[in-house]
């Protein structure tokens, strides 16, 4: 049985946290310090840990925060007593072992929040207030009356009021997008769009017979010139943005350059699908380009990115009434309704104000977890600090692909700039998502293996051969 380890000189272990003010409870932080020190091997099973009196004078805290620091361990499983022997470090459980996702961009869970009561409150005023049949039945109308009022002030701080007549609800962003794809263009149009782009309108472009052409894009998104110049060579049918801490370059296009890109669309007569999933999560985003050119673009937002991906619905913004009937029809051909229930809810946790507080969670969290990246990888971090992913170019000894097999092999996914390329691969980088990894301690263990990872060059990287 080994001991645990110490700094020279003293007793202070060596994954020993240092408490931040605004790093959430401290007993939470000493819990995620001993997790991510079991995940990059500082700690071994059978590591004794100090008796809690001690650390407590160590970390300068109360026995009491430290008690429920070793309560909150054992219910994850990474720590066992022996009686008089102490506590000691237990063998590893499968969830310890699992793939750290930086893969999937999700969001994260929010501290002080207690979804799971949140989600049995919210059902159940659904299913006091509702009507079962009309839970369980075809809605042909692009949502209810009342999910569209719903959807009228969840888009309210970015447009102020709205006719709720003009939003439609949608099973979700990617359903949108498909949807307005067969509705405005035909097989063989040309979509513009920047050299890095969300995946889901390249498969539905594929699906469906239409060309992705992109448009140069620089440090404040896409180019106006070269949009102008694409628009009178490919007389495109579509435009498509994702405006706000984009994906996944994570860059917000200023407001001067998005009106000026409202003002080319409307001289070159064409539509943009303006694509905004993460606007509330930003820290004073522009107004949308939708503000800009109103009779001009199609605006998306979903409850995906802000709450929870399970609820899938996204609320439309379609002014004119006889677009918004031939988004209907296309939408109606492979998605005829968002789930009732599911609208449902989430229409009751918006005009209850539990969309708010979630959302409002999340949104802390994700500013903590950025903050976390940005301290582990130093200088290579250059994200917006808010949003749910970070874009991050690689050194020139590395290539994305490489870069991402070689994590894959050390248990974590991450995603390589191939997979959002419309043409040809323009930067070395790639996207890392902070929200897809539950536990705050999990995430701080796989960006330090995805920093040492990044530090070494690929030739002296090996895998084992079984």
């Amino acid at each position: 049985m080994s001991q645990l380890k110490t700094i020279q000189g003293d007793d202070v272990p060596v994954w020993l946290p240092r408490l931040a003010a605004h790093g959430g409870p401290r007993f939470l932080q000493i819990a995620d310090a001993l997790q991510a020190a079991v995940l990059n091997g500082a700690l071994k099973p059978g590591d004794r840990l100090p008796p809690q009196r001690q650390l407590a004078g160590q970390l300068d805290v109360d026995l009491t925060t430290v008690t429920r620091a070793y309560d909150e361990a054992r219910r994850r499983n990474l720590l066992e007593g022996r009686g008089a022997r102490g506590t000691y470090v237990a063998a590893p459980k499968v969830e310890l072992t699992s793939i750290l996702d930086l893969s999937m961009n999700t969001p994260p869970p929010p501290a002080g929040v207690d979804f799971d009561d949140m989600l049995k409150q919210g059902l159940s005023q659904v299913l006091m207030r509702a009507d079962t049949d009309l839970l369980m039945g075809y809605h042909l109308g692009g949502g209810s009356d009342s999910d569209r009022k719903a959807g009228a002030r969840w888009l309210a701080p970015m447009f102020g009021h709205l006719d709720a007549r003009q939003i439609v609800v949608c099973p979700g962003a990617q359903a949108a997008i498909a949807a307005l794809m067969l509705a405005l263009t035909e097989p063989g149009d040309v979509i513009l769009a920047e050299p890095s782009t969300y995946p889901g309108l390249l498969a539905a472009a594929a699906q469906f017979g239409r060309h992705i052409v992109a448009v140069e894009a620089d440090q404040h998104g896409m180019v106006p010139g070269l949009f102008e110049e694409a628009c009178r060579r490919h007389k495109p049918g579509l435009v498509y943005l994702n405006p706000t801490l984009q994906n996944p370059t994570a860059i917000t296009i200023p407001a001067s350059r998005r009106k000026e890109l409202a003002g080319i669309a409307k001289r070159c007569a064409v539509r943009i699908v303006e694509d905004d999933p993460y606007w509330l999560l930003a820290d004073a985003p522009p107004p949308p380009i939708a503000t800009f050119a109103p009779e001009q673009v199609f605006y998306i937002s979903t409850l995906s990115k802000c709450l929870t991906p399970g609820l899938r619905v996204a609320f439309v913004l379609v002014r004119d009434a006889g677009e918004r009937g031939r988004f209907l029809a296309a939408l109606r051909s492979f998605a005829l309704m968002a789930a009732p229930l599911t609208a449902a809810l989430a229409t009751q946790w918006i005009l209850d104000g539990s969309a708010d507080q979630l959302m409002q969670g999340v949104r802390n969290e994700a500013r903590l977890r950025h903050r976390m990246a940005r301290d582990i990888l130093a200088g290579r971090y250059s994200g917006a600090g808010d949003g749910l992913h970070v874009w991050l170019e690689l050194p020139a000894y590395w290539n994305s692909p490489q870069l991402a097999r070689a994590a894959d092999s050390e248990g974590i996914a991450v995603t390589p700039a191939e997979v959002f390329a419309t043409g040809s691969v323009s930067v070395n980088a790639i996207r890392i998502c902070l929200g897809s990894i539950k536990d705050r301690g999990r995430l701080q263990a796989g960006l330090q293996r995805l920093s040492h990872l990044l530090a070494r060059r690929p030739d002296s990287f090996s895998t084992a051969v079984v």
